[in-house]
């Protein structure tokens, strides 16, 4: 018998039946998955999804706002990520745990370090560095809390670390963005002069590219810096279709060395460009030709990169499993780092992607 439930339902449904508990400390990674099968509740309105978030965010949140193994003083800002499921918890039940959880990561950035120039730091152990990923862990979890709790000074700021990420990382000549960026010019891994990191990790730059229309979710039409953020993100869409492959539709990790022994069509960065093009055409930010390009990336990723099993299990496989820069041992940002980390199948960072751009294109 086929399969005609959309590619989300599917493998939202394999999740919840292998991980009833998706992880045992708080993290980012299982938060991004969670994200999916939240929009999956919202489209559907199905219960078993909203009580599924509920549980495991359950498993973390105490009565009193407490998040189990959350390690404030780490000052990480992928911690926050997870904090945006929170939102519907608390907006749906009135539980009061969830608000005060939300609380306490919005206290994080009060005090979370930043650069001279007001960047939020990547982390503690990364000082002096922005990272593009972190825009995603921390902007539309901040946007939306600024949004509910009446501080348009937190959607300046997150206006503003969108803008100080790009002004340091954008290649003139690609439009690319460059994975992270260091003002002390210290790391090995930094340009000397303008302290941008040396290769576009398609990763972060897809992880940058969902957090934009996340975070205008939640920017008044009038806001001084709406615009922006919107040129921003149109920017990056067109320099991403300028590396699509061709002949998969797909992105290589290393984006623009397509071509280089070594390189390969990775899942997680496919999925998350998808689902932001997708996003970005709903919502009026990019033209309406560029679905085309967001179709015929799902269409390389569901024929190349997923499979199924006899019971019907969804797999994505092909997906990085980590990549950074810095720490022990030492991540150079060379081409050759990026393309030796191991490639495994069902992370978390893929699977939530994928699980949001089926949604936004065949459940619209």
């Amino acid at each position: 018998m086929v399969e005609h439930s959309p590619w989300a339902v599917r493998m939202a449904r394999s999740v919840m039946t292998q991980r009833p508990i998706m992880g045992q400390k708080w993290t980012y990674e299982w938060g991004v998955v969670l994200k999916g099968i939240e929009q999956l509740w919202l489209k559907t309105g199905e219960q078993a999804y909203f009580d599924y978030i509920k549980h495991n965010i359950d498993h973390f949140v105490n009565p009193d706002g407490t998040i189990r193994t959350y390690p404030v003083e780490s000052y990480n800002v992928d911690m926050i990520n997870t904090g945006k499921l929170l939102f519907g918890l608390w907006r749906e039940t009135g539980d009061d745990r969830y608000r005060k959880a939300a609380a306490r990561l919005r206290d994080q950035l009060r005090v979370h370090p930043r650069t001279l120039d007001g960047g939020f730091w990547h982390k503690l152990i990364y000082p002096h560095q922005m990272w593009l990923d972190g825009i995603y862990m921390e902007g539309p979890f901040y946007a939306e809390y600024a949004a509910t709790f009446d501080e348009p000074e937190g959607l300046d700021d997150v206006a503003h670390q969108i803008i100080l990420i790009e002004q340091h990382t954008r290649d003139p000549k690609t439009g690319l963005l460059y994975h992270g960026w260091d003002e002390s010019r210290r790391q090995k891994w930094a340009n000397p002069e303008t302290g941008a990191s040396r290769n576009f990790w398609g990763r972060a730059v897809g992880w940058f590219m969902m957090a934009l229309p996340d975070a205008l979710d939640h920017f008044p039409a009038g806001h001084p810096r709406r615009e922006t953020i919107i040129r921003i993100f149109q920017d990056t869409a067109r320099a991403l279709a300028a590396v699509q492959d061709p002949e998969s539709g797909l992105w290589y990790q290393v984006l623009d060395q397509g071509g280089r022994e070594g390189n390969y069509l990775e899942a997680s960065a496919s999925c998350m460009v998808t689902y932001a093009i997708a996003k970005g055409v709903r919502m009026g930010y990019l033209a309406p030709e560029m679905l085309d390009i967001a179709r015929r990336a799902f269409q390389g990723i569901t024929t190349r990169l997923v499979t199924v099993d006899t019971a019907g299990l969804v797999s994505l496989n092909q997906i990085c499993h980590v990549a950074g820069l810095g720490g022990d041992p030492y991540r150079d940002g060379s081409f050759e780092n990026y393309i030796s980390e191991r490639v495994v199948t069902n992370d978390d960072k893929g699977v939530g992607p994928f699980i949001l751009a089926s949604v936004e294109l065949e459940m619209v």
